[in-house]
């Protein structure tokens, strides 16, 4: 006799597929999934680095320092623009900031995405902001929005848990954010939309932050900042990443809400952290 699931068993069965990182049905021919991520990587980087140029070519890059400094009025009358305004507005005034300070202030004061408007606070950093390594998960959760910081919650223990085996805390040598700062309502996954409009907040972030390894907890961060789909194929590999002319180290592990929905996946986190350990030479 076939179980017939309810509703809410086929949310968190697809949740937990999606958490796992499938995204594809099987099919009657092998796939090198590893050359078809690689091919992936290719291609964002190829992107950004026509963006960078692109940017660099824009009218109006040559302005004075003074009106640099100035964020982009994303809006007359307070209310969030047109998707394409806000995601330029967002690019305009990620761009203007010089430092993390004024990063969290124009951040604080941007308009252009509606998850603010729900949201208790502005999420924007927690951690050491000389610390080597910066850790990038997706966005607040409840006591993330009540708190102020990222990586409160049980989640946030474990990744505590974790950061301590390996001789990191966020106190004096680990550095954490979030790609999105405001807490989707009822802890949703954000929309495409509202990913593309904070996207450039926290590429700026990154840039202004320096680290020599990022690490994209859980699948949104890997796709987002690393351009890979399905965190299980993904993690566990370095990867370059351009941040401003530099070259760095990433690495995508899984979030600590899989592992304690999942604790059987801690086999293959501990390897990524060993990685993380590794190229840090803790």
């Amino acid at each position: 006799m076939v179980q017939q699931l309810t509703p809410d068993a086929i949310e968190a069965l697809l949740v937990f597929y999606r958490d796992a990182g499938v995204d594809m049905a099987l099919s009657e021919e092998a796939v090198d999934r590893f050359a078809e991520g690689e091919a992936e990587l290719a291609a964002r980087q190829a992107a950004m680095s026509a963006q960078r140029s692109a940017s660099r070519d824009e009218p109006g890059n040559g302005r004075s320092p003074a009106a640099a400094a100035r964020p982009v009025p994303v809006s007359a009358v307070g209310s969030p623009p047109a998707p394409d305004a806000a995601v330029y507005a967002a690019r305009e005034a990620a761009r203007s900031a010089a430092d993390l300070d004024e990063l969290k202030r124009i951040l604080e004061s941007f308009d252009g995405c509606a998850l603010k408007a729900t949201a208790s606070r502005t999420v924007f950093e927690d951690g050491a902001r000389d610390a080597r390594v910066m850790f990038v998960g997706e966005a607040p959760g409840r006591d993330e929005d009540l708190a102020g910081k990222p990586f409160v919650g049980r989640s946030g223990q474990l990744l505590d848990r974790m950061l301590a085996a390996i001789g990191l805390d966020r106190k004096t040598n680990a550095y954490i954010a979030n790609i999105i700062p405001w807490r989707p309502p009822g802890n949703r996954t954000p929309t495409p939309q509202e990913i593309a409009i904070c996207e450039p907040f926290i590429r700026r972030q990154i840039e202004l932050k320096a680290p020599d390894l990022l690490v994209c907890v859980g699948g949104p961060s890997t796709e987002t900042l690393m351009g890979l789909k399905g965190i299980m194929k993904s993690r566990g590999r370095l990867q370059p990443f351009a941040v401003g002319d530099r070259q760095i180290q990433v690495i995508a592990t899984l979030h600590p809400a899989y592992l304690l929905r999942s604790p059987i996946a801690k086999r293959q986190a501990w390897r990524d952290l060993l990685t993380i350990k590794a190229v840090l030479g803790l």
